[in-house]
């Protein structure tokens, strides 16, 4: 019998294909992690013509799940100037209400957080697990890629930030060392007392209390932590969409999905828009609002 997980997260990857992927597309962008093998398989499946499409990977694991399915890979320098990738289809490691998304838990942070940035649209693809109203609610902690060097000195500042355990992230086995991304850095993971605020508001104010007692909004947390001298890049993506960023005349910058989804064990797929009500799509592909569910 199918990993009911596993299921879901191969639903959720061929409707957000279905939606999203393009066959007149240039570029697309292709995630790291065990979701986004689904999302490749389920463009391969469309039998389209994709010689003329250039994938991006996020990483080596990346790179070799789209080589694998007979794709054409393109590193992200290799991209002409001023050229943003049509979509990119990557996991997360949560989702809040407001589509801020924690993710570098598979230590491909930086390379990941390159290609949402520059792509018109970054389409996020879980499971049911990674669908929440607040992050840190339950993935635990916040995924940074800090320079070696710096490593100790970024913990000592995660600490006055209110950040209980920070710590470098260490390989399966002890004795190898700390694990290295693509570029060679650490990753450092920081967990924080309370979960995270989607935006902040007049009443709760982006920070409250002292030290680990502090209440973050998740904005104001990653704009904190990337000031750290070492620090290369946060696991909160988080402002603007893609979108957004185009709309606002920027020729890039845009981190949050602008839309998600989340394959559930029933076999429907829970899809969150920017400022939407969330929509169920069964397994007969019909629609519903989760207000209209709840009735």
């Amino acid at each position: 019998m199918a990993d009911p997980i596993e299921k879901a997260k191969e639903t959720a990857a061929r409707k957000a294909v279905e939606d999203h992927f393009d066959p007149a597309a240039r570029y697309i962008g292709i995630g790291s992690g065990s979701t986004i093998v689904f999302v490749v398989q389920a463009i391969k499946d469309r039998n389209e013509d994709l010689s003329r499409i250039r994938f991006v990977p996020t990483g080596y694991q990346s790179r070799q799940v789209i080589v694998k399915a007979g794709l054409q890979p393109i590193h992200f320098d290799s991209l002409p100037s001023g050229v943003l990738l049509d979509v990119a289809f990557d996991g997360a490691d949560e989702v809040d209400e407001d589509l801020n998304c924690i993710k570098g838990g598979g230590a491909c942070l930086y390379q990941e957080k390159l290609v949402a940035t520059h792509a018109r649209k970054f389409i996020c693809v879980a499971d049911q697990r990674k669908l929440q109203s607040r992050l840190l609610s339950k993935w635990d902690r916040i995924p940074i890629e800090v320079e070696p060097l710096a490593a100790h000195s970024v913990l000592e500042r995660l600490a006055a930030l209110g950040s209980q355990e920070a710590a470098i992230r260490s390989g399966a086995i002890e004795k190898s060392g700390p694990i290295k991304t693509d570029q060679d850095n650490f990753i450092v993971d920081a967990k924080f007392k309370h979960p995270l605020l989607p935006t902040p508001t007049e009443a709760e104010g982006d920070v409250q209390g002292a030290k680990e007692d502090r209440q973050w909004a998740v904005e104001t947390l990653a704009k904190e932590i990337k000031q750290i001298e070492g620090v290369l890049s946060v696991g909160l993506f988080c402002g603007e969409n893609g979108l957004e960023a185009e709309k606002a005349g920027k020729s890039a910058g845009g981190q949050k999905p602008v839309a998600a989804y989340f394959g559930m064990e029933n076999g429907s797929v829970v899809i969150r828009k920017a400022g939407e009500t969330d929509v169920v799509v069964n397994k007969q592909g019909e629609e519903k609002t989760k207000d209209s569910l709840q009735r």
